[in-house]
């Protein structure tokens, strides 16, 4: 053991590693429906394993947090500006007022608590459920004018307040927002969800009557008397709208080919369709027996993400885009999933598409390469990431950040971190208009998001280890409790807010809720109260806007508190 320790202090890149390795597992572990997640069992594993006096230098986690923090914005980056479009102001104008309530009740809990700056940020931190506030307020404290030593024990006091409070402000945040937030604003959410998809032209996701996510093919042969004898393919397939059925390829006198829209159908015919099972079932009525032809759907298919950059289709409903010229040319293509901002959303006839959104299309292959060449950009999976773009990204944003401007006494910086995240949303924002450049894998993204973070808070851990204790003795419960004031009274704000002044939907104005406070456990628990995906269409631009201000709030309580 004497000397396991010993080469953990000369070798602190190991205990590192260590950390990590031990947090992800604590992290994991399930309590029920709630676990402590990566960055607090990092942070836990941290703290036990930095009792032994681990040194390391400060450089380290900077490394890692200006990752982390361009990953953050490049992620956010496409929703944060299309926030500022006019469509997407009101959830912006909603976030900042969420946000702001958050910086002012923890504005106010340490002053009626007579916290320190070093507490006031790591309650902030913590109870908002923002890591990334851990170092751009200790960027910031250690750009003030006090003491090296005073400047140590506030970065010092960082995470103890933040481990205190992060419990209720994760647990807490997916209960209020979840069980809470339907009975503040007297509705019953799931029929007001449900209520939401009719108006928008049905729910079309989930379920048993999905048609993304319950295709089939079958075989009819066209008996003598059928009603489909005599008209075109384009006469038949018209009978459905949203969700849609398509004559893939068709047999006519021993001869299968792909049918064009003027094909007429004749009796023995056999056709092979295409779409939602429960729908395609129900044609053997119309149609005639099912059969067995292999020959039929010998064909290849494919599965394929396309990124929309097409600006015909920004801002079209789904039904607009199928009435268009454009739905016309997607004939044997289905729309399986919309994922906006890393979360599904629900897929209704009034689904509005956007910029940057990625639809999982699937059907023939040739079919899918004609229409993601027309709404934008095939991603298929790749290794490469564009290191060139993400190095001069983080070094522009982190130059800009570093340069200090004097308002009399008061230093005001964005801090190194601060740029980074800048940068990040630009850049984020650049690949989404031009996808020729600054790719980044979703894989290597979630390195540098996750990795990047987690050893920012494994290093903290580690060098804050043997003050922490002592510390979280002085002021756990009190912590706790203001903890708790902080995280709920931003959501009773919001709540009444979106009801009263920005006359939101109850599901959406939940879903915004989640988003700018950047808590996704909460979002998966009110989508499970509300039985719906609803909640998503608020939860987007908000999380931009949120992971944007929440961070830089880490530099604004400082300079309060000072």
């Amino acid at each position: 053991m004497h000397w396991i320790i010993e080469t953990l202090q000369r070798f602190p890149e190991i205990a590192i590693f260590l950390t990590l390795a031990v947090g992800f597992a604590i992290g994991g572990i399930k309590f029920g429906k709630f676990s402590l997640g990566n960055v607090t069992g990092v942070l836990v594993a941290g703290v036990l394993i930095g009792q032994i006096n681990i040194s390391i230098s400060p450089n380290v986690k900077s490394v890692f947090f200006l990752m982390f923090l361009f990953a953050v914005g490049y992620s956010v980056g496409p929703q944060f500006f299309r926030g500022l479009k006019s469509d997407g102001l009101p959830q912006v104008l909603f976030a900042v007022v969420l946000c702001v309530a958050c910086l002012l009740s923890t504005f106010v809990a340490a002053k009626l608590a007579g916290y320190n700056v070093g507490q006031a940020a790591g309650l902030l931190s913590g109870a908002c459920t923002i890591s990334a506030v851990l170092g751009v307020a200790s960027d910031s404290i250690n750009q003030l004018g006090i003491p090296d030593d005073q400047k140590q024990a506030f970065i010092k006091a960082l995470p103890v307040a933040y481990a205190v409070s992060y419990l209720f402000g994760t647990a807490g945040s997916a209960w209020f927002l979840a069980s809470a937030g339907p009975k503040l604003l007297r509705v019953n959410l799931a029929k007001e969800c449900a209520d939401y998809e009719t108006k928008m032209g049905g729910q079309l996701e989930g379920g048993e009557l999905s048609a993304y996510r319950k295709l089939t093919t079958r075989a009819f042969r066209v008996n003598e008397g059928s009603r489909c004898i005599g008209k075109t393919i384009a006469e038949y397939e018209s009978q459905f709208t949203i969700p849609r059925v398509f004559v893939v390829r068709i047999r006519q006198q021993s001869k299968v080919c792909e049918p064009e829209p003027n094909t007429i159908i004749q009796a023995t015919d056999i056709l092979g369709l295409a779409g939602p099972r429960e729908l395609i079932l129900q044609q053997q009525a119309v149609i005639g027996p099912e059969v067995e032809d292999r020959e039929v759907f010998d064909f290849p298919v494919e599965m394929l993400d396309v990124v929309l950059t097409n600006k015909a289709f920004v801002g079209k409903t789904l039904a607009e885009v199928r009435e268009s010229d454009a739905g016309n040319r997607a004939r044997g293509v289905f729309l399986r999933k919309i994922i906006r901002a890393g979360q599904e959303i629900p897929l209704n006839a009034g689904t509005k598409v956007d910029r940057g959104d990625v639809l999982q299309l699937v059907g023939a292959t040739r079919d899918v390469e004609r229409v993601a060449k027309n709404l934008g950009y095939a991603d298929r999976p790749t290794d490469n990431t564009d290191i060139v773009f993400m190095g001069t990204g983080i070094v522009l944003g982190a130059l800009v950040g570093a340069m200090v401007i004097h308002f009399g006494k008061v230093p005001i910086s964005l801090s190194t971190s601060g740029g980074a995240l800048i940068a990040g949303l630009v850049c984020g924002w650049l690949r989404s208009v031009n996808r020729t450049f600054g790719r980044i894998p979703g894989p290597a993204l979630w390195v540098f998001n996750q990795i990047g973070l987690t050893t920012f808070i494994a290093v903290v851990g580690l060098t804050t280890g043997p003050s922490f204790v002592a510390g979280l003795r002085e002021a756990g419960v009190s912590l706790f409790l203001w903890g708790v004031f902080v995280t709920t009274i931003p959501f009773v704000i919001g709540l009444y807010a979106g009801k009263y002044l920005f006359k939101m939907h109850p599901g959406i104005l939940l879903g915004a809720c989640a988003g700018a406070r950047t808590t996704t456990a909460a979002l998966g628990a009110i989508q499970d109260e509300a039985q719906s995906k609803v909640p998503a269409l608020g939860y987007t631009i908000t999380y931009a806007v949120g992971n944007t201000l929440l961070i830089m709030w880490g530099v604004a309580i400082v300079l309060m508190m000072k």
